[in-house]
C-alpha cells in the first residue's frame, strides 16, 4: 500500500483547516497550530489515522463485504465516483435521499423500477411505445440513474461507509449509526471526529486533498479484494486436487 509522503500531503493542502471561529473543539488533538486565524492540521496524526483506516477497510474488502462511498459536495463528486467504480463499490455522489439505508427496501424498489425501465427501453421488440411514452420513460430513467445509479448493484446494506465531509453528510452518518454500519471519513477542523469510527483529519474542501486521501483508501480496498480473490483461487486449487 503506497502511503503518501508527508510532503505530498503538504503539497495537496491536506493540512489546511478552517478559520478558528469555525472550529470544533473536539478536533483539538488533531490540530498542530493556528496560523493567520486558520487551524493547521497535524499531518503526523493524519498519516497515523490513514494507516488505521486503511487496514480496517482492507479487512472489510477481503471479507467480501461492501463499502459505500459517500460524497455529494461538488468538488468531491467526480473523484469519489471514479474511485468507487475502480473497485466496484457502491457510491452516492448526487444527493443522499433520506432513508437511503434505513428504508433500504423502498430504495431497492426504486432501483428495480429503474432497471425495468432500462429493460423496456432496451427491448427492440416493444413497438407499442409511442414516441412520447419513450421520451417520458427515458427522462424518468435518467432521473433515477442520477440518484440511484451508484447503488444499483447493492442488494444488501454495506458493511462500511467512506465519507467526505461529515457535516455535509450528517444524514448518511446518522443512518449508518442506526444500522451499525462502520464509518470512515475525512474530518475537517469544523467537525466532530467522534461522530465516525475512523476519522482521518484532513482538508475536506480542496479537491487535491480529497483526491490524495480517497486514492489511498481505494488502494487499501483494492488490496483487500486482491487478497480475497487469491484466497478463492487457492481454495479452488486445493478442492480440485
Amino acid at each position: 500500500m503506497n502511503k503518501p509522503e508527508y510532503k505530498e500531503l503538504l503539497d495537496a493542502g491536506v493540512h489546511f483547516g478552517h478559520m478558528r471561529k469555525k472550529w470544533n473543539p473536539k478536533m483539538k488533538p488533531y490540530i498542530f497550530m493556528e496560523r493567520k486565524g486558520i487551524h493547521i492540521i497535524d499531518l503526523n496524526r493524519t498519516l497515523d489515522c490513514m494507516d488505521t483506516a486503511a487496514s480496517a477497510l482492507k479487512q472489510i474488502a477481503k471479507s467480501g463485504r461492501k463499502i459505500m462511498f459517500v460524497a455529494t459536495k461538488k468538488q468531491a463528486r467526480d473523484i469519489v465516483t471514479e474511485a468507487a467504480q475502480s473497485v466496484n463499490m457502491p457510491y452516492v455522489t448526487d444527493r443522499w435521499l433520506g432513508g437511503m439505508m434505513t428504508n433500504f427496501a423502498t430504495i431497492r424498489r426504486s432501483v428495480k423500477k429503474m432497471q425495468n425501465i432500462e429493460k423496456m427501453l432496451g427491448d427492440g421488440n416493444i413497438t407499442s411505445l409511442t414516441k412520447k411514452e419513450r421520451l417520458t420513460l427515458t427522462r424518468e430513467k435518467a432521473k433515477l440513474e442520477k440518484v440511484l445509479g451508484g447503488i444499483s448493484k447493492l442488494n444488501r446494506l454495506p458493511a462500511a461507509m467512506f465519507i467526505v465531509d461529515t457535516l455535509h453528510e450528517h444524514i448518511a452518518i446518522k443512518e449508518a449509526h442506526k444500522l451499525n454500519v462502520k464509518t470512515f471519513a475525512m474530518v475537517d477542523t469544523n467537525s466532530d471526529p467522534r461522530e465516525v469510527d475512523f476519522p482521518i483529519p484532513a482538508n475536506d474542501d480542496a479537491s487535491k486533498s480529497i483526491k490524495i486521501i480517497t486514492a489511498f483508501v481505494t488502494n487499501a480496498i483494492k488490496e483487500g479484494l486482491e487478497e480475497r480473490s487469491k484466497m478463492k483461487e487457492e481454495t479452488s486449487a486445493v478442492a480440485a486436487k
